[in-house]
């Protein structure tokens, strides 16, 4: 099935960097809807192919660019309306520091990241907005060899996405974004504490991403018992360095978080994995490291995130 582009008017496009598994998903879902355009390292033909949640394939419209070719253009198309950064978060800087000089200074941007790390330095440098997104989206790449390698992006499982900015300034904007994705068919939603849920989100990676990959397994084998009692431990070293941040626990706790995530995300393979199991480097320190420094700064123990550090694949 072929789902075409919606034309773009005089409405200005978005601009999503970042061809992995999330850019490109939400390039397909937002292109039937608003005009997007989506950079990536490697050319390719200007259509997504989606797998959906439900099995379905889509053939998806939209202009993909890389990043060079759409940077020349400086005089043939208008300034992108919002920029989402969906690099991997040691990408992210040097992405955004390509595309600036095309860019209008006040340029809302959005974050996809992981982990802790780029979102304060860039919403500390860049004049415009900076939203952050925190989202519990799940989505692949197939591998080359697989029996649907043809698709070049699947939607393993829908979530939410939150967005907010961490100075507590742009409510309106994340709301107005968030409200694009829910016409796009996602579930978004602007809110004030941005930082505490990309902790959250911090706190649920740093258990899942580096157990999976270091033993490439899906998340549900963290289930488990074998798993069991280094999770604890992990979780309540977690919890420590939370308390200190002056992170609010959810309502049933770190551990029942933790262990829901693993429960409702059983089939997927988390974000290292994929990237172990592709020969890429890992998203390691910008998952890990925000918490092991955050225990430095609060002289607290880090011994068993230290150890997992140590290793997790790089």
């Amino acid at each position: 099935m072929s789902r075409p582009a919606r034309s773009s008017g005089d409405i200005p496009p978005w601009l999503i960097v970042g061809a992995g598994a999330l850019g490109q998903l939400f390039a397909a879902s937002l292109a039937p809807h608003h005009p997007v355009v989506l950079l990536g390292r490697r050319p390719a033909a200007p259509v997504v192919r989606l797998r959906t949640v439900d099995g379905s394939d889509l053939s998806v419209a939209l202009r993909r660019e890389l990043p060079s070719e759409w940077a020349a253009k400086r005089e043939e198309i208008d300034a992108p309306a919002l920029v989402m950064l969906a690099t991997k978060s040691r990408d992210t800087q040097a992405a955004l520091d390509a595309l600036s000089p095309r860019l209008k200074p006040t340029t809302p941007l959005l974050l996809l990241q992981n982990g802790f790390q780029i979102q304060p330095r860039i919403s500390g440098r860049w004049a415009g907005p900076v939203l952050c997104a925190s989202t519990t989206e799940a989505a692949y790449r197939p591998a080359p060899a697989t029996d649907h390698a043809s698709i070049d992006v699947v939607h393993a499982a829908a979530g939410e996405t939150w967005i907010g900015d961490l100075a507590g300034q742009h409510h309106d904007l994340a709301s107005t974004v968030a409200a694009c994705l829910n016409d796009a068919g996602m579930i978004a939603g602007a809110c004030r504490d941005i930082r505490q849920r990309l902790w959250w989100k911090l706190a649920v990676n740093a258990v899942i991403n580096p157990l999976t990959a270091s033993h490439r397994v899906l998340n549900g084998e963290l289930a488990k018992p074998e798993f069991r009692p280094r999770i604890a431990t992990l979780v309540a070293e977690i919890s420590r360095i939370m308390q200190a941040e002056g992170i609010q626990p959810p309502g049933k706790g770190w551990q029942a978080l933790v262990d829901g995530v693993i429960e409702t995300t059983a089939a997927n393979q988390s974000s290292m994995l994929q990237d172990v199991l592709a020969g890429r480097p890992t998203e390691r320190d910008a998952i890990l490291g925000p918490l092991i420094d955050a225990g430095c700064r609060h002289a607290l123990e880090t011994s068993t995130l230290t150890a997992l550090y140590q290793t997790t694949p790089n």
